[in-house]
């Protein structure tokens, strides 16, 4: 996952960076200053954080050196997921997870099989972490889904309270993917993006039951 520098905090809780480069106000066009960037254990950061901001999104890169999802940051029952649970905002909070495949999908020479380039297979382990975020932090009025990026073996793990409407489970998923929809064309006209945002929707795309 790549931030602007400027997202960058210091443990004191101040900007690390005073001011942000030339680089990060181009690319970022102001998001930058909403960026909060902190380096800490997130179990010790959710737990020890008296703040009661909410979040409006927040991302997960929870892999260590082995390449292990350490299981207390997907434990349905953790203190980590209850607490972050209560400080993504109720409406519209939004989590991303990076995952990396559990399963063992490559050809001999290394390559990805073509069957596979549409979707990434997913082993019990990912399937179990899928179902944990969904599970406590969609609640009953948010969804979850996958869209995976085989070439890297990596799937991404979108939870949002902000993707639902009240016509029961399959109105739900056609509402869904038509806001995906929509906000992609907004999100590549705005950031002027070399490719296309539908396509990774209509070919890697996956709600997690």
């Amino acid at each position: 996952m790549g931030f602007p520098a400027f997202s960058l905090m210091s443990p004191s809780g101040g900007r690390a960076i005073s001011k942000p480069d030339d680089l990060d106000q181009v690319l970022w066009k102001g998001l930058h200053e909403r960026l909060f960037l902190f380096e800490s254990d997130a179990e010790n950061f959710i737990l020890n954080n008296s703040t009661e901001e909410l979040y409006d999104m927040v991302f997960i890169d929870a892999y260590d050196g082995d390449d292990i999802f350490p299981h207390k940051l997907w434990n349905p029952q953790s203190p980590f997921l209850q607490l972050l649970s209560n400080r993504i905002h109720p409406r519209h909070g939004t989590v991303v997870v990076n995952l990396h495949s559990d399963s063992d999908i490559r050809d001999h020479d290394g390559s990805i099989p073509s069957v596979l380039q549409q979707l990434l297979p997913m082993g019990k382990y990912l399937s179990s972490v899928c179902r944990a975020y969904k599970d406590v932090l969609a609640l009953s009025c948010g969804s979850a889904f996958l869209v995976s990026v085989p070439w890297v073996c990596n799937s991404s793990l979108v939870v949002s309270r902000g993707l639902t409407d009240r016509r029961g489970l399959l109105g739900k998923r056609d509402s869904a993917v038509e806001h995906l929809v929509s906000k992609s064309f907004e999100v590549e006209h705005l950031l002027d993006l070399p490719f296309s945002c539908l396509e990774y929707i209509k070919r890697n795309f996956m709600f997690v039951d």
